[in-house]
């Protein structure tokens, strides 16, 4: 099937996973929804592929101009990488699905919405927007220093690759020193390593791979379980393939579970049209969570027009003070934070969790991505949170889901990583596996958690219920396994050709559409055969090869080398507004 309609395949998954029956339809790049579910008439939904120079976005294209093949290339000490998998054109997908259900929610509260746009490249600068972020500040980053370290994955003396995980600097240090490395090598080595979800990049000391590479794994994995240190070993694309054979492709990536009806129901949901902008306005999000997953629900809603209210501890989130500010906060931790009203509360005390509770009374949605258990531990879970408010939509984002056991390891990106094969999926044939710095799964496991709790809200206007919805990190990886793309060896690893990944010039990196046709391209650019083509564009600067090729109406551009680029690019200004540093504009237009 074409790469364009990847996105459709997904709304009509997570359509049937909202309990809509409407009818979809093609209709250029994008569909048009009808049906008795559909009273108001259809709902159009376009998919907007616009990139910099005229360009029709594909998928490397995306990658490219918006900055992914930088951000993930940095972890690897190149300017550009391609990633081995359809991520911007699975994200865009997801965009596309919470526009439409984003838009049947604004129909019921009395809205009149007619339509809605998607835009792949705001979709594609979201999943990068705490670099972009951190790039704009008032004192920004210093430039990505390429080569520097030696990043994960760890490989041991059988030859077996790992990735490990700890929170906490103790367990590391124990295991290092375990290990025979000097504990200030060691304790030199964490910080890189627990930033790395945020910098993209880990240049740790060579020490601990030479460390690693003279044990069995048998032995790392023993000394790593006395430090309190999790492993997860690479596994390969054979044993994840048999996985999601039994799988349905495109499904829903969440489960909603309504409250049995022993409560009072409002058809209505309590909640119709109100002042503001944005199909959500007037709802109300609690937010509680760290990082990534949970904080980029709240911000996606909230880009949506609802109210969010985030739960921080007493004295604020620690990740405020990191590095670059905007203004008196991190830039990064704005991108996915800023606009959110903040309410400190300390959950290990009965009045903190109180306050909790009396924000959870009112709202709409309650959001958390803590660890298994954590919610229930503290009197937050779904039934408790029910008990206050039987309408509210709670929403769990978690690592594992039930995949991994009571008791499962860390669920962080990169174990998330390892254990799914996406390294195989990542790399091409002759590189050695490795997954990605950039967190992958906790961005597109934000945006899947958004669409279940759209659901939700959907399906509360029509009963009245609340409901309890689950998603993984696990869950957003299969998502984006099921429909892989590009050309495939045996083993599952990315065979690229000529196209669709970074060619160097003498000022910087040319990517060509993956669909452009061989012979256009070895027209315009006077060639007789194709594998003249990476000298010929290492000859000349890249302007001079896109103009050529463009003339020639093959889609091209140049690779973004950090996102931060953008926020000086005329093409992307529509897409970004800037206040300390540089945010992400809603992906979606509504129309009336």
């Amino acid at each position: 099937m074409p790469e364009r309609w990847v996105p459709e395949r997904i709304l009509r998954g997570q359509l049937a996973g909202a309990g809509v029956a409407a009818h979809v339809a093609r209709c250029g790049d994008g569909v048009v929804l009808t049906g008795p579910e559909l009273p108001d008439g259809p709902l159009v939904c376009r998919l907007d592929r616009q990139g910099p120079g005229g360009s029709v976005l594909d998928e490397p294209l995306a990658q490219a101009a918006c900055g992914l093949m930088a951000v993930h290339g940095w972890g690897r000490g190149r300017r550009a990488a391609r990633l081995g998998v359809d991520y911007v054109t699975t994200a865009t997908g997801v965009a596309l699905a919470q526009g439409v259900l984003a838009g049947l929610i604004s129909r019921l509260r009395g809205r009149p919405t007619r339509g809605v746009t998607v835009s792949m490249a705001a979709t594609a600068l979201l999943t990068v927007s705490p670099y972009l972020a951190a790039g704009t500040a008032d004192e920004p980053d210093p430039p990505v220093r390429l080569g520097s370290g030696y990043p994960p994955p760890f490989r041991s003396a059988d030859g077996v690759t790992f990735e490990l995980e700890t929170l906490y600097a103790e367990p590391w240090r124990a295991l290092w020193t375990s290990l025979g490395v000097p504990d200030t090598v060691a304790a030199r080595a964490w910080r890189p390593f627990t930033l790395r979800h945020t910098t993209a990049i880990a240049p740790l000391p060579a020490a601990l791979h030479t460390a690693t590479e003279a044990r069995p794994f048998a032995e790392l994995t023993c000394a790593a379980a006395a430090a309190g240190v999790a492993v997860q070993r690479l596994r390969r694309h054979a044993e994840r393939r048999d996985e999601l054979a039994a799988a349905k492709p495109f499904t829903a990536p969440w489960t909603l579970q309504p409250l049995q009806p022993l409560y009072p129901i409002n058809p209505q949901g309590g909640d119709g049209p109100q002042g503001g902008d944005g199909p959500l306005s007037g709802m109300v999000v609690v937010e509680a969570g760290r990082r990534v997953q949970a904080p980029l629900v709240g911000h996606l809603l909230g880009l949506l027009g609802a109210e969010v209210i985030r739960i921080e501890p007493t004295g604020g989130d620690p990740l405020r003070a990191t590095p670059p500010m905007a203004g008196n906060c991190s830039a990064r931790f704005l991108a996915l934070n800023h606009g959110k009203r903040v309410v400190e509360a300390d959950l290990w005390n009965p009045a903190g969790r109180r306050i909790v509770l009396d924000a959870a009374a009112t709202a709409d949605v309650f959001v958390h991505n803590w660890v298994p258990g954590k919610a229930a531990q503290l009197g937050l879970d779904h039934d408790h949170l029910a008990a206050v408010n039987p309408h509210l939509i709670s929403a769990h984002a978690c690592g594992w889901g039930d995949a991994r056991g009571p008791h499962p390891p860390p669920g962080t990106d990169f174990l998330v990583q390892a254990y799914t094969g996406l390294a195989d999926h990542l790399t091409p044939a002759g590189e050695a596996p490795a997954g990605s710095l950039m967190p992958l799964l906790d961005v597109l496991g934000g945006l899947i958690s958004t669409s279940g709790v759209l659901a939700g809200l959907l399906g509360r206007h029509r009963d009245g219920r609340g409901r309890r919805v689950r998603s993984s990190l696990l869950s957003a990886a299969a998502l984006l396994q099921t429909q892989l793309g590009g050309c495939r060896g045996p083993n599952g690893r990315p065979e690229f050709g000529a196209f669709g990944v970074p060619l160097p010039a003498v000022d910087g990196d040319l990517v060509i559409s993956r669909t452009a046709p061989v012979h256009a391209v070895t027209a315009a650019l006077g060639l007789d055969e194709l594998v003249a083509l990476p000298a010929e564009i290492a000859a000349y600067p890249v302007d001079r090869s896109l103009a050529l090729l463009t003339a020639a109406g093959i889609d091209a551009v140049r690779a973004c080398h950090h996102p931060a680029q953008l926020a000086g690019e005329a093409w992307a200004a529509g897409l970004l507004h800037h206040e300390h540093c540089a945010f992400v504009r809603p992906p979606w237009t509504f129309t009336a």
